[in-house]
Formats: structure tokens, C-alpha cells, sequence
């Protein structure tokens, strides 16, 4: 049952981390109207809301997509320490 915990954190954070790549990517090339950007943008914009208020634009690099990604590999190693800690 553990491992199968396991398998779900590393899943979801491995997908969150690709999705938050693939918008940062995407966005140099895809219109903002693009559907595909926008079903990219719902999902991973949330996340990203709460980080660009505290970390502002470097002039035209946006490093919040970095922020993200390092608060997702915290977020899965605290929640696997935890859960093998049990």
C-alpha cells in the first residue's frame, strides 16, 4: 500500500512538473487564444498566481516556473518522508 502512495506522489508531481515545462515552452510559440494553451494555462496558472506576486519578472524571464517546479520536488519529498515514516 505504501509503494502504491508512492507511485501516486511521484505520478502527480512528474506530471505537474511536465505541464508547468510545456506551458513555460509553449508560451514563446502559441498564441494566448490557442486552445491548447488555454487548457495548459487553467491548470497550471493557479499555481503559478501565487509565486510571480512574491517573485517578480527578471525584465522579461519569468522565473516562477523554476520556483514551481523546486516547490513540487519539496512537496513530494516531504510527503514521501512522511509516508514512509508510517
Amino acid at each position: 500500500m505504501v509503494g502504491f502512495l508512492a507511485y501516486l506522489i511521484n505520478l502527480a508531481a512528474n506530471i505537474l512538473e511536465v505541464l508547468v515545462v510545456v506551458d513555460a515552452v509553449v508560451s514563446f510559440f502559441l498564441s494566448p487564444l490557442h486552445p491548447f494553451r488555454q487548457t495548459l494555462d487553467r491548470i497550471v496558472d493557479p499555481l503559478l498566481a501565487p509565486i510571480r506576486r512574491v517573485v517578480p519578472p527578471l525584465g522579461m524571464f519569468d522565473l516562477s516556473p523554476i520556483v514551481l517546479i523546486f516547490l513540487i520536488e519539496i512537496v513530494r519529498g516531504v510527503l514521501l518522508r512522511l509516508l514512509y515514516s508510517l
